[in-house]
């Protein structure tokens, strides 16, 4: 089993806090986290998984069943099928405030932090478990392959690879088919499947609503819905551009990415590491790989923006540390070492504290200008000696 990073903080938020939330899309990992975890947890503890009819049934008297089990640790797993609980938690805890009392999992669900965040503020502690990370796989599987399949556990393991790209389709049919109506969305499964296709060619560029909005025949509050949707899923991120008063006009618009790779990838239909080569969004998939490891890398607090100026300067990634410390990052599939001239503009613009070209692999150097050269796994690795003091 591959070792998570989050264990630390969820176990430190277990220590501190009355409620710890672990959320993330489905089949990430949470509900083995979680055990992995209670197998040496020191308190006794009940699981309630909230997809099991005899565990809802358990909760059909929710208040007199939680008081019964208040010295335990009460892990309540797939939350967000009983939204109702919520406000009975945040009583529960108000009379007896004592770190530890429950552990909640939610799947690929706004309303988990929506419904929490009113109702257990000052309560609770979030974590979110993304899938295995680069720097979790610790050298245990080649770059390329996490690159290609993505992170989630069970694809990524897998031995047969068409069973694996087997299971991406069918963990994007289930979200379109049965996720969004278990949320409560009524949105018709083919509407959102005709959004994420036209999104696949949006990945690593600008979004622009309006043309989604013509191009699908749906009006442009439609389509900043169904993103809003997808980024509460865990499925995609937005990256806001970077702002500062220069005396230039800046591009607005977000950069979008499917947050998984694999995920982007079967739905490019690109199954292999050679068609990945040879597509022309291997730059882009690239970048969005690069981008969604480093963010998942960072030090607690740090932000992340792009930049882009009507002037032609450009950084693919601008990383701006607690501490207010900027850093750019240009993101090369190909191994050149030579910077754009936006990026070069960029830092003239920015001043930031530093510069990086950062590639797929290779030892780092610095070029004449002070722009630093590393390979993405250098790039993570100095940010975990930063230990996010900028």
């Amino acid at each position: 089993m591959i070792a998570r990073e989050l264990t630390g903080t969820v176990l430190e938020n277990l220590a501190h806090f009355p409620v710890t939330g672990i959320i993330g899309p489905r089949q990430v990992g949470k509900t083995t986290l979680a055990k992995s975890i209670l197998s040496t947890y020191d308190r006794p503890f009940i699981h309630l998984d909230l997809e099991l009819d005899s565990d809802l049934r358990k909760l059909d008297e929710a208040e007199t069943f939680l008081r019964f089990h208040q010295d335990k640790l009460v892990v309540i797993d797939e939350i967000q099928r009983l939204p109702r609980l919520f406000p009975l938690l945040r009583a529960l805890v108000d009379e007896r405030r004592v770190p530890g009392r429950f552990l909640i999992l939610g799947s690929a669900s706004p309303s988990v932090i929506r419904e929490s965040s009113e109702s257990l503020a000052g309560r609770i502690a979030y974590s979110e478990l993304t899938p295995v990370s680069l720097r979790e796989l610790a050298h245990s599987l080649p770059m390329e392959q996490h690159w290609l399949r993505g992170g989630f556990p069970e694809p990524l393991l897998m031995q047969n690879p068409t069973i694996a790209w087997r299971w991406l389709d069918n963990f994007i049919n289930t979200f379109l088919e049965r996720d969004l109506r278990i949320l409560g969305y009524e949105i018709a499964p083919e509407a959102m499947r005709r959004t994420l296709q036209m999104l696949t060619n949006y990945h690593g560029n600008l979004l622009n609503v309006s043309e989604i909005s013509r191009s699908l025949g749906i009006s442009a509050p439609t389509v900043n819905r169904y993103l809003d949707i997808l980024e509460g899923s865990f499925l995609i991120h937005r990256l806001a551009p970077y702002f500062v008063n220069i005396g230039k006009r800046l591009v607005k618009a977000p950069k979008f990415y499917f947050r998984d790779s694999g995920i982007f990838h079967a739905l490019s239909g690109i199954n292999t590491y050679e068609q990945l080569l040879d597509n022309r969004a291997r730059g882009a998939s690239w970048e969005g790989y690069a981008i969604e490891q480093i963010r998942r890398a960072a030090p607690e607090r740090w932000q992340f923006f792009f930049y882009r100026a009507h002037t032609g300067a450009e950084a693919d990634l601008v990383l701006q540390s607690a501490t207010g410390d900027i850093y750019l990052a240009e993101i090369k599939l190909s191994l050149s070492t030579g910077v754009t001239r936006g990026f070069f503009h960029s830092g003239q613009d920015l001043q930031p504290k530093g510069k990086f070209v950062i590639i797929p692999e290779g030892d780092a150097f610095p070029r004449a200008d002070g722009t630093l050269v590393c390979g993405l796994e250098e790039f993570l690795g100095e940010m975990r000696r930063s230990g996010g003091d900028g």
